[in-house]
């Protein structure tokens, strides 16, 4: 009768205990963090150059939207993340330029009212943008920097990867004298320079 009191009393002791340490394994489990992207927060800035002196053209995109999801790290919170960009929003601050920015180039282009793609990291300083333009997909090699929550990419698009030539022929006829520098010769360049930043967000 003893041994069986015993008997009983260790099988309530080891349930118990097992019971615990589920609890405790599932407190553990829900208090990790997560994080995911604010994509509010999104920024998109573009340099485009004319002239042969390469005199830089800034603006940016004024929408953006981004796919996030929960994940374990900041980066992962960033790799693997979608973009699509209406070309409709570009912003140089000049109305007529953006005008003919959106009909002298990319309405010259192969169904691009989106540039839209995909977000890879590579290593801890590097990845690469896929992004889907003039129905061509192709890479773009970005540096980026991670610093109290905040991911900055920089990379240079050349515009020809995305058989663009059309497009530039077609924007430097539509701002010919606008284009050209002390030298009187008009030149639109093939590279842009893209800067984005968005910052991430502990759950």
């Amino acid at each position: 009768m003893k041994n069986i009191l015993k008997f009983g009393l260790l099988l309530f002791l080891s349930v118990g205990i097992l019971s615990c340490k589920k609890e405790i394994k599932k407190e553990v489990d829900e208090n990790i963090n997560t994080y995911s992207l604010d994509t509010n927060s999104a920024l998109i800035g573009w340099t485009a150059y004319k002239t042969t002196a390469k005199k830089p053209v800034k603006g940016v995109f004024k929408k953006v939207t981004v796919s996030t999801k929960p994940a374990k790290s900041e980066i992962d919170a960033i790799n693997g993340s979608e973009f699509s960009i209406p070309v409709s929003s570009i912003f140089s601050n000049n109305k007529k330029r953006d005008s003919k920015l959106q009909k002298f180039f990319f309405d010259v282009m192969d169904n691009t009212s989106l540039l839209t793609g995909k977000i890879a990291i590579k290593d801890k300083s590097t990845g690469n943008l896929t992004i889907l333009m003039n129905g061509v997909s192709k890479n773009l090699p970005f540096t980026f920097t991670l610093s109290e929550g905040l991911f900055t990419l920089t990379g240079t698009m050349n515009l020809d990867q995305w058989n663009g030539q059309s497009a530039i022929i077609s924007l430097n006829k539509a701002c010919l004298e606008l284009h050209a520098g002390a030298d009187g010769i008009s030149k639109t360049w093939n590279d842009v320079q893209i800067d984005a930043s968005i910052s991430i967000v502990k759950n």
